[in-house]
């Protein structure tokens, strides 16, 4: 059974930087399309980001475009999300999810099959 634990989550000011980690256990990365998405208070969980199976190909909310970057390390068990420029309408509980999906991966939260618990982020002065 595949497992994820995410971390990074905290309290940070408007324009500066987390990252988030995802750990991935019981499972190859090599055959899982990890995702990242959220949860803001009041609102529906969104899609943030994605990686295919291979690592080639990523995807990106249009909010969250040109300020996060996902990623993964070499030894392919931990996938991570660097957010830059953060603005207070990121603040939500961040979650990354996998599926065994091939080809492009999915901004689509009923894709997917596995889910971590989740890291809240808040940014607020």
């Amino acid at each position: 059974q595949l497992q994820l634990v995410e971390s990074g989550g905290g309290l940070v000011q408007p324009g500066g930087s987390l990252r988030l980690s995802c750990a991935v256990s019981g499972g190859d990365l090599n055959y899982y399309a990890i995702g990242w998405f959220r949860r803001a208070p009041g609102k529906e969980r969104e899609g943030v980001s994605c990686m295919s199976r291979s690592g080639a190909s990523t995807n990106y909310a249009d909010a969250v475009k040109d300020r996060f970057t996902i990623y993964r390390d070499n030894a392919r068990t931990t996938v991570y999300l660097q957010m830059n420029s953060l603005k207070p309408e990121d603040t939500a509980v961040y979650y990354c999810a996998a599926n065994r999906a091939a080809g492009r991966c999915s901004l689509d939260h009923t894709r997917m099959t596995y889910w971590g618990k989740g890291t809240l982020v808040t940014v607020s002065s």
